[in-house]
């Protein structure tokens, strides 16, 4: 564990694991993970407040949320698993850190969806900062709610082009989720910023601590330009200017504003990782690190 400018802890990659590997086919694989860790962290957020919502409405409908995470999640490392699994030995030995899946691999087993989730360290994650960052409060919930909701509706809207026809397929059926999932939490950004004295002050508080995660969701690595230049993976370059517009428009009307001369945060992408994903696969995966290979 090191400290980063921030006093934050953060989880450094480890040297050994091959992923991004942006020259290969491997790219491809790192693409898809990251788009299902985002999912699976961003679940497991919403669903911590499973029972604990402010009303009951709310929390069934942030319940509904974060399952509908969770299915794209799961239909993501399905094919994550598909592609891992036809790759040659003496490559897959080495794309993960975990010793679990490396003695799969040396055995010459297939790994599955529940493996790429349950059995990777944290520093195999490639979701971005901002989905792993704690509830907090509602409010805290609703910004990262906000910033991640806008961010996919313009991004499954431009995967939807994929000449992959999988990924495309997953864009298709996300980009009506995230539709919902968007003017949900825009809502409630409006109701909570344009609302009482203590519920801006709220707003306003939370909009300021996240802002500096924002900036990772459309900053492009190597492996964004690979599946760009392939006409595999969507335009980060122009997603970024749909989002920021769409982000003014809402904090307009509710009255927040964007926080000037931010620093932003990033590495979540490459396996750099905040203190709170460790904690959160500690819980995640407890089960299936207590007992190895338990089924239902």
């Amino acid at each position: 564990m090191i400290k980063n400018n921030l006093n934050t802890s953060v989880m450094e990659p480890d040297p050994n694991s091959q992923l991004p590997n942006p020259n290969s086919s491997q790219a491809l694989l790192d693409y898809t993970l990251r788009l299902a860790d985002d999912a699976l962290i961003m679940g497991h957020r919403l669903g911590e407040w499973c029972g604990h919502g402010p009303v009951l409405e709310q929390d069934i409908a942030l319940t509904n949320t974060a399952l509908d995470h969770l299915g794209r999640a799961r239909s993501l490392y399905q094919y994550a698993a598909e592609q891992f699994n036809a790759l040659q030995p003496e490559v897959r030995s080495n794309i993960f850190t975990s010793v679990t899946l490396q003695k799969l691999v040396t055995a010459g087993a297939s790994v599955d969806e529940d493996d790429l989730a349950y059995l990777r360290d944290g520093w195999d994650f490639r979701n971005v900062l901002l989905v792993e960052q704690p509830n907090n409060d509602w409010a805290y919930t609703i910004a990262r709610s906000f910033f991640y909701d806008a961010f996919n509706y313009f991004f499954f809207r431009e995967l939807v082009n994929s000449n992959n026809e999988t990924l495309s397929a997953i864009a298709e059926k996300s980009l009506k989720e995230v539709t919902y999932h968007l003017r949900w939490s825009k809502e409630w950004v409006i109701r909570l910023g344009d609302g009482t004295d203590e519920s801006h002050r709220r707003m306003q508080a939370a909009v300021d601590d996240l802002w500096m995660y924002t900036g990772e969701l459309c900053v492009a690595n190597e492996t964004d330009n690979v599946m760009l230049q392939q006409s595999t993976g969507a335009d980060l370059g122009k997603i970024k200017g749909l989002w920021a517009a769409c982000v003014l428009d809402v904090f307009k009307e509710a009255d927040v504003n964007i926080p000037a001369g931010a620093w932003m945060q990033q590495g979540g992408k490459d396996g750099r990782h905040s203190e709170h994903l460790g904690y959160i696969l500690a819980e995640l995966q407890f089960m299936q690190r207590a007992y190895p290979g338990m089924e239902w």
